[in-house]
């Protein structure tokens, strides 16, 4: 079963984010919470934790694409 991983609310102002850096590859095994990557925005860098533990099967955006909230 596939879990989609989506951009978290940042902010009332912040509409998008750059994503800055993937810290796991496709095929790599994840733990619930563990950070998968890390998204920029002008005002503030947080991490995306994994909502549930599995395998990482691919990356949709790549590091320095731009995604909406």
């Amino acid at each position: 079963m596939a879990i989609e991983i989506r951009v978290p609310t940042l902010g009332e102002s912040v509409t998008e984010a750059t994503v800055g850096q993937w810290f796991k590859k496709p095929g790599e095994a994840v733990a619930v919470d563990e950070p998968l990557c890390e998204l920029e925005t002008d005002k503030v860098t947080v991490e995306v934790p994994a909502p549930k533990a599995g395998v990482l099967s691919h990356i949709s955006v790549e590091q320095g694409q731009t995604v909406e909230v």
